[in-house]
């Protein structure tokens, strides 16, 4: 004791003399002091970022330790919350930008295949070897996409093919149908017609699924039905065969969804829309060849092209622009399948009632054809009625309460 007053006396008298830190050992020796002696523990709290990752551990002490650690996981949390949110909202506006990109290459494609294909049958008046060789190019091309592993080749059973195989032969059908009337009257007329789409979806599904339209429904077929009439009164191009074939048209395409409806397979072995199309087109393919060449005959040999020839036909402008034609059918319709996976039924629609009414102007426009004020009139009608329609099938009917 006396030897500690003796030298704070000499601290105190000698002022050149620097104080000491105390050595570690003595720290130490507090610190297991105080171990040994059962006191708390308690550290100085250190400055965490909100990034830091932190294990969780159960240490003594009285507690402070722990909420550093409790606010640094909230804030990790909170964090990776944020995060999240903000890749929801990347996910979502890039989901919808594409989705735009989607349905302007849907309609663009079949406003340039409206147009090659009216060009085509101006002066190849072959419907059915027309519609042949437009699903062999779109054969060609899944053939391709299933060749370089672009996309994967369907494993078909036997109750896909039976389901499959009645649906192909309403498709053809449809498409065919749908280039007889192009050849005979003018692009407008004929998307005018099929704007009486869902006249015969409410009829058939009246017919043979035993869905009752609600009234909603029915007052949206009234304007649609009235506007035919009206435009198919005043078309400068009408012609009955044109006309009855997109009718009919009408009747398979819709007799076409009423049997995926009736022959649809188990869920588990259900095709994707892309394959499910694919297939379709090469069932397609194979039906309608032989069945071209036995209506039209063999119209494609070099001698037939080259007496055309000498006749004022342009051979090779026919060849591209059938080629052109090709490309753009089979990927307006593929296109317009992967857009039905993404949206729903009455989405679709809506946006290929869009879609009749960009091709309806632009054929016009393109094409100049003469349209009267009351041909117009009963257009915007008929085309006013489809999007009535698409609207009124989102008002889904109230359950009744047990």
């Amino acid at each position: 004791m006396q030897g500690i007053t003796a030298s704070a006396a000499s601290l105190s008298i000698n002022p050149s003399l620097k104080p000491r830190k105390l050595p570690y050992r003595s720290l130490s020796n507090q610190r297991f002091t105080c171990l040994n002696q059962s006191k708390p523990i308690s550290p100085r709290p250190f400055p965490c970022r909100k990034r830091l990752f932190l294990a969780p551990v159960s240490l003594p002490g009285n507690g402070r330790f722990q909420t550093v650690a409790a606010r640094a996981a909230g804030a990790l949390s909170e964090n990776s919350g944020e995060d999240d949110n903000d890749g929801e909202k990347l996910t979502g506006l890039a989901r919808t930008l594409k989705l735009g990109a989607m349905f302007g290459v849907w309609y663009l494609l079949n406003i340039y295949f409206n147009i090659f294909n009216k060009q085509v049958l101006k002066v190849y008046p072959f419907p059915a070897t027309v519609t042949a060789f437009e699903f062999g190019c779109g054969t060609l091309m899944v053939l391709t996409m299933w060749g370089l592993k672009l996309y994967h080749v369907p494993k078909l059973t036997r109750s896909q093919l039976a389901a499959i195989i009645p649906l192909a032969l309403a498709h053809t059908m449809g498409n065919l149908l749908t280039n007889v009337s192009l050849g005979k009257v003018a692009v407008s007329f004929t998307h005018t017609i099929k704007a009486m789409e869902p006249f015969f979806t409410v009829l058939f599904a009246a017919i043979f699924l035993g869905e009752k339209p609600t009234i909603w429904v029915f007052s949206s077929l009234l304007p649609i039905v009235g506007g035919v009439a009206l435009a198919s009164l005043t078309e400068a191009s009408f012609n009955w065969t044109g006309f009855c074939s997109a009718m009919a048209s009408n009747v398979t395409n819709q007799s076409r969804n009423v049997l995926s409806k009736k022959l649809m397979v188990q869920k588990e072995e259900t095709l994707d829309n892309v394959n499910l199309f694919s297939v379709i087109t090469i069932i397609s393919f194979l039906l309608l060849v032989p069945s071209a060449i036995y209506i039209e005959g063999i119209k494609f040999t070099p001698s037939y092209l080259k007496s055309a020839a000498n006749q004022g036909l342009n051979v090779k402008q026919l060849c591209l622009r059938s080629l052109l034609a090709g490309f753009c059918f089979h990927s307006y319709q593929q296109v317009s399948y992967m857009i039905l996976g993404m949206v729903n039924p009455v989405s679709h629609a809506v946006g290929n009632c869009l879609k009749r009414v960009v091709v309806i102007v632009s054929s016009i426009f393109f094409f100049h054809t003469p349209v009267t004020p009351i041909n117009s009139l009963g257009t915007a009608m008929a085309l006013l009625g489809v999007g009535l329609y698409s609207r009124a099938k989102r008002i889904t009917p109230k359950p009744k309460a047990d």
